[in-house]
């Protein structure tokens, strides 16, 4: 790593978590997502709009020119990690990280390109990325649209995360990136694992987009986006085996068996004393990334393979864990853990799995892959 590496949280960045952790507990609460979550829509326009907009969340990777806040990707991790504890249901990895990474490695001066980021900083449209989300960086992704020659797009996409909710859809074609109206595409959705993230298969039939990037410089962007989201989504990770930490803990202390509360049983110790040095060591590896990004630091690429490679399990296991100890209530569906749990195995399979970042690792070391 750089020797400028800064784990810590700032003054800015902790003001930041306080308000984004006090919306959500407001409007996020676990009876809340769960009535959400039945009702089959799980996505709150209100609190999207108070997040994007009220709070300035939307645009921080945004510069200040462009209508943005002119932060960066530590704060953006910040509102990532909150946005894990409660895993919130709204587009901000799709539309505030991944698309907006992409247009910001476009050319900025194209009217269409800036004032979609405009838009995508003030809060009022929601824009996502018409690629699989189990995409990761080095991938290359095929080209499953087509272009009849003048901007009219044709193919299908499947597995594209919170697609019900853009209002625009950033399609990579053969002959660059198209910004498409998602009133033109056909979007179904799909049964996916983790209902706080809804996947959807995306169909073009002759839908008409407005041009971009060219094809060389919408793949640049694309693999500079995914390089971002799977560093970022290291935070979210964080942010979950966090919740799950500490509503465990806080469990295992007011449960009683034997007259005793459970938490002062030996083996119950030992495993949570791992787990809190697994999310210790998952937050190291989540700020290392971040300010990586940030600084634009050239081992970037590694940090961010590192993290996801380790962030991945240790939300998984947090998960299981928050699962198992919580007994027989941790299995019902009036607890939210099963959401944590659905969530992190989901993301684990976001961005790339944890064996493609541990390939990524290796070559980085010029080691033999695992």
């Amino acid at each position: 790593m750089t020797s400028s590496l800064d784990l810590l949280y700032s003054e800015t960045e902790e003001e930041l978590r306080a308000t984004v952790r006090a919306l959500l507990a407001d409007r996020c609460a676990p009876a809340a997502l769960l009535g959400r979550i039945e009702s089959g829509d799980p996505y709150d326009p209100a609190l999207w709009s108070t997040l994007a907009s009220g709070i300035g969340a939307a645009g921080l990777l945004v510069p200040e020119k462009l209508g943005g806040q002119g932060a960066g990707h530590r704060e953006v991790a910040v509102v990532l990690e909150e946005l894990g504890r409660a895993v919130a249901p709204v587009p901000y990895l799709t539309s505030s990280v991944l698309a907006t990474a992409i247009l910001l490695d476009c050319d900025c001066q194209h009217p269409a390109v800036a004032g979609l980021l405009a838009e995508l900083a003030a809060g009022t449209r929601v824009c996502v990325p018409v690629l699989p989300l189990t995409l990761g960086p080095g991938a290359q992704p095929a080209v499953l649209v087509r272009d009849a020659g003048d901007g009219t797009l044709t193919g299908t996409v499947t597995a594209v995360a919170d697609a019900a909710a853009a209002d625009v859809l950033l399609v990579l074609a053969e002959s660059g990136l198209y910004a498409v109206p998602a009133a033109a595409a056909r979007i179904r959705a799909q049964v996916p694992l983790d209902l706080t993230r809804p996947l959807a298969s995306v169909t073009l039939e002759g839908a008409r987009g407005t041009r971009l990037a060219d094809p060389a410089t919408a793949r640049a962007a694309l693999a500079g986006a995914l390089l971002s989201g799977a560093g970022l989504l290291a935070s979210e990770q964080l942010g979950l085996a966090q919740w799950c930490l500490e509503e465990t803990v806080a469990h295992v202390r007011t449960r009683h068996q034997f007259n005793r509360p459970i938490g002062s049983f030996q083996a119950l110790k030992h495993r949570l004393a791992a787990l809190w040095l697994d999310v210790a060591s998952a937050r190291a590896a989540a700020r290392a990334a971040a300010d990586a990004l940030a600084t634009s630091a050239p081992d970037a690429p590694l940090a961010v393979a590192v993290a996801q490679a380790y962030c991945s399990g240790v939300a998984v296991r947090a998960a299981e864990e928050c699962v198992q100890l919580h007994g027989g209530i941790g299995m019902t569906w009036e607890h939210p853990a099963h959401l944590y749990l659905k969530r992190a195995k989901a993301d684990s399979l976001a961005l790339g799995t944890a064996g493609h970042h541990r390939a990524l690792v290796a070559d980085f070391a010029e080691l033999p892959a695992p």
